[in-house]
């Protein structure tokens, strides 16, 4: 098998983009359920539920959909990780098998920029909340402390980041248990204070309450788990290869699904209340000044998430061949990042904002999920010739028209039936149907079931190679 070679874009991460060997893949799934539950146990999926008041929902219609919605989306997250888990390859490179060599550059680079913009997006959350305690202490310190504060929390990041998996691994492992218990005492005061109204939404008719729920299952509900797809196999490839896959999958369902619905239903509790949706306003008003002695704390499940997007930038732009300097790298994801916060930090309602950006990025993962999916699962029975991924002549061709086609259509289909607050993200379907937004759905469907008709034929050319589960 040919592999690549080492490089300097990773430098502290030895494994690079090659299949991890058996020996070096020591975590176990206990391990990989504290890396995803710390990404997700931060203040950003407070704003989840908020969404959901905000779109005119009741508190208790809320918390029906991210209840039902999450456990679609992180089942299809936990599949996903079995399978990096099976074969010990990275994601990005794991889309060679569908879409060739060179046609998996495509999803590659959307996935290098995609999570460039992410940590613009989660470091706005940060630097929004700290800001704020701050100013409620009576810190001003205008442009100047801002960009402190954003120096500080990016560094922070950087850091584990740079030195790749196990450091992460470590990170979480000894400081989301520690997490997890502060953010139960703050919802237990949290809650203990609030004035909840259960049924009240301004959503009056049943048209509209629909509406507004298809546009919170693809915001958080389903669309949620589904965001995380295209990071999924970069972490569970290090998972030691006697694990089961039950327990892959459980682990890392269970770590997104269970600080999504917590934190989400606190927000939604803490909205329903009358604090808003922007996350300062939800931590101020919940906790006043208690919010500082756990301020570092809070800050944790932003940097959690934002280290998993720089590693995951990193190993996108070696599986699509970019070979540059690390902090050549570091500079550009820099910049995107920068460009998204300054969206953010200008935009007049955070929820709202927060719902144009998932909607944009789930116009493209739920399609190119659902051709991965079909791919592995149906085509190819859970079978993949791991060393062709890499091989310069790969029995998966350079160019698989027949997935890039599907993906293209299923990227017509999803913006058809989305609907976002900019008019370019407003489908004729989702129009027609009283704004509703099902592009998830019609997305995939369309993409999975196209390339399945026109690939169905294709012959698995390395049986020898059965990665079945347990």
């Amino acid at each position: 098998m040919t592999t690549p070679a080492v490089s300097e874009a990773v430098p502290f991460d030895a494994h690079g983009v090659a299949p991890i060997p058996a020996a070096d893949r020591d975590c176990s799934p206990r391990e990989q359920f504290w890396i995803w539950a710390g990404a997700n146990l931060a203040p950003i999926n407070w704003v989840l539920g908020a969404l959901g008041i905000t779109l005119g929902l009741s508190l208790l219609e809320t918390l029906l959909v991210v209840a039902i919605g999450n456990v679609l989306g992180c089942a299809l997250f936990g599949l996903f990780n079995v399978i990096g888990h099976r074969t010990a390859v990275n994601q990005m490179v794991l889309g060679r098998a569908p879409f060739g060599r060179r046609g998996a550059v495509i999803p590659g680079l959307v996935q290098c920029l995609l999570t460039m913009a992410w940590v613009g997006v989660n470091t706005w959350v940060v630097l929004d909340l700290v800001l704020a305690v701050l100013g409620k202490l009576g810190i001003e310190g205008g442009i100047g402390l801002e960009y402190l504060v954003a120096a500080v929390i990016m560094l922070a990041q950087l850091g584990l980041a740079l030195y790749g998996f196990y450091a992460i691994r470590t990170f979480e492992k000894y400081t989301v248990p520690l997490t997890v218990v502060v953010m139960a005492a703050m919802t237990v005061l949290a809650l203990s204070s609030a004035d909840l109204h259960w049924t009240a939404a301004s959503a009056d008719t049943p048209a509209d309450k629909f509406t507004a729920m298809t546009q919170l299952m693809t915001a958080i509900g389903v669309g949620w788990g589904i965001s995380w797809l295209p990071y999924s196999a970069d972490y569970s490839r290090f998972v030691r290869p006697e694990a089961s896959s039950r327990s892959v999958f459980w682990a890392a369902a269970l770590g997104m699904y269970v600080p999504t619905v917590w934190l989400a239903a606190l927000g939604a509790c803490l909205a329903s209340a009358g604090t808003g949706s922007d996350p300062s306003a939800l931590v101020i008003n919940a906790f006043g000044v208690m919010a500082v002695p756990v301020l570092l704390l809070i800050m944790h499940g932003p940097v959690a998430t934002n280290i998993l997007n720089l590693y995951s930038c990193s190993l996108a732009a070696l599986s699509i061949g970019i070979d540059i300097a690390r902090w050549k790298l570091t500079l550009l994801a820099g910049v995107v990042a920068s460009a998204v916060l300054v969206v953010f930090v200008r935009a007049d309602s955070f929820g709202h904002a927060f719902d144009s950006w998932m909607v944009s990025i789930l116009v493209w993962i739920s399609p190119w999920s659902a051709i991965v999916a079909v791919d592995y699962l149906i085509i190819r029975r859970g079978r993949l010739d791991v060393a062709g991924l890499y091989a310069a002549n790969s029995p998966y061709g350079r160019w698989n028209v027949r997935a890039l086609v599907s993906l293209a259509l299923g990227l017509v289909a999803g913006w058809s039936w989305q609907y976002g607050l900019v008019p370019a993200m407003q489908g004729p379907i989702a129009i027609a149907m009283n704004n509703t937004d099902f592009s998830w759905l019609s997305g995939s469907l369309v993409a999975g079931g196209l390339y399945y008709l026109a690939a169905r034929r294709v012959v698995v050319t390395s049986p020898e190679l059965s990665l079945g589960g347990r």
